[in-house]
């Protein structure tokens, strides 16, 4: 299995449980210092014990032959796989090695979640206890923290250490320490999140200073270059879409060419693609368009395929209608044709409007002309 969620949500804690609850030997590798020989000794020692859990943190770092090493121990199961990662394994593990794992998505710690975390380590740590320690705002710590256990229980400590002893912990206090010891750029913390905010909606705003602005923090704070690359490319469909849709091909071209180059060189790309995307028209009319659609199949159902554009491979099909009444685009002028392709029931809906700009324009004329204003274009 592969465990994908947010630093400090549980994800080595999970794995050491089920390696407890079977009673299986447990074996763990960080990916960012383990080879391949590592991975080769690990799944001989597993052959030797019999049946072992191997888990792996951050798995998204190892590279292709890493990840090819353990292909066959997991297929044979000389051991059983359990993988962490805080980054999308779609695009970051093999497809040989995450069509044999079940994924699982571990969110954030709720505010709920962050309430008992405190309140235990209140209760059951001895230092905690013996400082008599008093919280009576915790929205600060909840914010810092940002959905992360561990960071949380880190920043009641970092607190309680510089408090003098009976003080109560405020928002105020706890704001007051982190300024002074978090640092100005965590990528797995509040700041990574508040940054690509920054850097997204400055985008989005069209203002290119600002975008270069937050690339370069996060460039200079170490983020990776592919996480930044993976924001641009959905950033250049939601937010700009067909009001150009070069901007999808730039930042396809720019996420495949950091991918290989990376730092120091990649800035140049990624700063000649943010800059281009901000200076984009925009449009989220696509992004909408399939938002409410999916509304609409959710509260639907699964609507039946009107029968004349259903497809008809035997003669059986034909016989029952299927494909009867289809009219070929391409047999009549201007390679249109007058008919319905939605089901019963949502006929006539609304999805894709375009939005008010130069190649949207000129798409809202075409579908007016067709459609003679049957979806009020």
């Amino acid at each position: 299995m592969i465990l994908w969620g947010p630093p400090g949500t549980g994800k080595t804690t999970i794995a050491r449980i089920l390696a407890e609850g079977t009673g299986q030997p447990f074996h763990t590798l960080s990916a960012i210092s383990a080879g391949v020989k590592d991975i080769r000794d690990v799944i001989q020692s597993a052959r030797d014990q019999g049946d072992a859990i191997l888990f792996i943190d951050e798995i998204h770092r190892f590279n292709k032959g890493q990840q090819d090493a353990l292909l066959g121990a997991v297929e044979k199961g000389t051991v059983t796989l359990i993988g962490a990662t805080t980054e999308n394994p779609s695009f970051e593990v093999n497809n040989a090695l995450l069509s044999r794992c079940q994924v699982f998505v571990l969110n954030p710690l709720s505010v709920k979640d962050l309430d008992r975390l405190v309140d235990q380590a209140l209760e059951r740590d001895e230092w905690l206890r013996s400082r008599q320690v008093t919280v009576t705002d915790r929205e600060a710590l909840f914010r810092l923290s940002g959905g992360d256990g561990r960071k949380l229980l880190n920043l009641l400590e970092m607190v309680v250490a510089n408090l003098k002893e009976g003080t109560p912990i405020t928002d105020a206090v706890v704001l007051e320490t982190a300024q002074k010891k978090v640092a100005l750029y965590d990528k797995t913390g509040e700041q990574h999140y508040d940054i690509i905010s920054a850097f997204i909606k400055s985008v989005r705003g069209s203002d290119p200073n600002a975008a270069v602005y937050w690339l370069a923090r996060m460039i200079e704070g170490g983020e990776d270059v592919r996480f930044v690359a993976r924001r641009m490319v959905v950033l250049a469909s939601e937010d700009i879409g067909n009001a150009n849709p070069t901007a999808l091909v730039l930042a396809n071209a720019t996420f495949e060419a950091v991918d290989k180059i990376g730092y120091p060189e990649g800035r140049i790309i990624l700063s000649q693609c943010a800059t281009y995307l901000a200076a984009s028209p925009k449009s989220n009319a696509a992004y909408l368009a399939i938002d409410e659609a999916l509304a609409i199949v959710r509260r639907e159902g699964d609507l039946p395929v009107p029968l004349h554009i259903r497809n008809a491979p035997t003669g059986l099909l034909k016989e029952l209608g299927y494909g009867k009444g289809y009219g070929y685009a391409h047999d009549h002028p201007q390679n249109f044709i007058h008919q319905e392709y939605l089901p019963d029931g949502v006929a006539g809906t609304v999805f894709y409007r375009p939005g008010a700009n130069a190649r949207e324009e000129e798409m809202r004329r075409f579908l007016r002309e067709r459609w003679k204003g049957k979806y009020g274009y």
